[in-house]
């Protein structure tokens, strides 16, 4: 029975991104920074934060359904509300940078109902930049 729960919901969250792709009223991002940013050298132990600002230049109310990361070391947050059209939200991506050091390369996966121009049913955002370590600074 769980097996049978799991098939619909599947393939309805297939088909629903199908009508979504179709649908020229469907919500949209526009992220108005771009979908990668690069924290540059950040020293180990603080976390290292950014904000990913988007637009819903769709017509229809954007919802995202999850945002997960790469790695338990990045954890993101979103908008839990309805993004109206024209409106805009943001995701904040935090970054453990503690016993982590050299390069960070992580990517956010934000599930949602808007239509994903590259037609994955998903959309990625990528963090990257160098964790230096505080040891080599001391010297």
């Amino acid at each position: 029975m769980k097996k049978l729960f799991t098939t619909v919901f599947v393939m309805m969250f297939g088909m629903a991104t199908v009508f979504a792709q179709d649908n020229k009223n469907a919500p949209k991002f526009e992220f108005t920074d771009g979908v990668e940013h690069d924290f540059g050298e950040v020293e180990e132990g603080p976390t290292a934060e950014h904000l990913f600002k988007f637009k819903n230049v769709g017509k229809e109310p954007l919802i995202i359904q999850a945002a997960t990361a790469s790695c338990g070391c990045t954890v993101p947050t979103w908008p839990k509300a309805p993004i109206l059209p024209g409106k805009t939200g943001e995701i904040k991506v935090v970054y453990n940078t503690q016993g982590r050091v050299g390069p960070i390369n992580k990517e956010i996966f934000i599930q949602s109902n808007a239509v994903n121009p590259d037609g994955e049913e998903r959309f990625i955002l990528r963090i990257k930049g160098m964790v230096k370590s505080k040891a080599a600074e001391a010297n």
